[in-house]
């Protein structure tokens, strides 16, 4: 059997877990949960590649490359999440299936928080449970993706 390849992108400002409002965000930091997200990856039989960037071209030059090698896509896409059409299509244009995650439950914050562009592009969206969300949406795209 092979291996399943599943790309995590982390957007902006995720790089200050465990300092940005810990009473939203948690007290992980991004290091932990993506050390997290490995040692399931390894109990899953996935192996799983990580990247953040503040940068909107980034996330997207990171979602093309996802083309030949990733089976699926875990993708926060944080700041980004209501505004950004570009990753949208970029998720839509590489075909595979993607799964969008939120440490908070962004449907019980600001109003603005509660719309995601990017939700049309992905098989689900996992929000409100911290950290474990990566963990839950691992869990559920290696379901997914199958043997």
């Amino acid at each position: 059997m092979a291996a399943k390849h599943v790309m995590v992108i982390h957007g902006c400002n995720l790089d200050l877990l465990g300092r940005r409002e810990p009473e939203i965000y948690g007290s992980a930091t991004l290091e932990e949960i993506d050390e997290q997200i490995v040692a399931l990856a390894g109990e899953l039989g996935v192996e799983v590649r990580s990247v953040q960037s503040n940068h909107e071209g980034e996330i997207i030059e990171a979602i093309h490359g996802c083309g030949g090698w990733a089976d699926g896509i875990i993708i926060n896409p944080a700041g980004f999440t209501t505004t950004s059409v570009g990753i949208l299509d970029a998720i839509k244009g590489v075909g595979v299936p993607a799964v969008e995650v939120h440490l908070s439950n962004i449907h019980a914050r600001e109003e603005f928080r509660r719309r995601s562009v990017i939700a049309p592009g992905t098989v689900g969206q996992i929000c409100g449970f911290g950290a474990n969300s990566y963990l839950l949406a691992l869990r559920a795209l290696s379901e997914r993706l199958g043997d």
